[in-house]
């Protein structure tokens, strides 16, 4: 499929994306691209990310939303670019239905007792990736 086709499947999530990608340049945090992909990080991102999500036991070194990253950090982006270009190739999938596909995975995880971030089978896949590095 052309690349272009592929950020258009994407682009709902995107646009949520480069919200945060706005909020982070709004409070001092910096944007750049990276192998295709708007990276922004510092500012609110970082607190956001650091704060932690409902379904995360503790904080994230970034995020994925769309054909955008949210990081702590330029390390943190870097440590995990292998890893959030997984989801990027995710979302290139499922386009629309990735964000409800990917807490429906969570919820599932968790009714079966199991940990609704490890072992949601979209993180499962980037971990696969970016632990075959080593």
């Amino acid at each position: 499929m052309p690349k272009f086709l592929l950020y258009l499947w994407a682009f709902p999530a995107t646009l949520l994306g480069l919200c945060g990608a706005v909020l982070a340049l709004l409070s001092g945090g910096r944007v750049q691209i990276v192998q295709g992909v708007v990276e922004a990080y510092g500012g609110l991102v970082t607190l956001f990310l650091r704060r932690g999500l409902p379904w995360m036991k503790s904080g994230a070194s970034a995020m994925t939303i769309g054909h955008v990253i949210l990081g702590c950090d330029q390390h943190c982006l870097a440590r995990c670019r292998r890893h959030e270009h997984v989801h990027v190739g995710q979302y290139e999938h499922w386009g629309p239905f990735m964000i409800p596909a990917y807490f429906l995975a969570s919820f599932l995880a968790w009714r079966r007792g199991l940990d609704p971030y490890l072992d949601n089978p979209f993180e499962v896949e980037a971990f696969a990736v970016d632990n075959s590095a080593d």
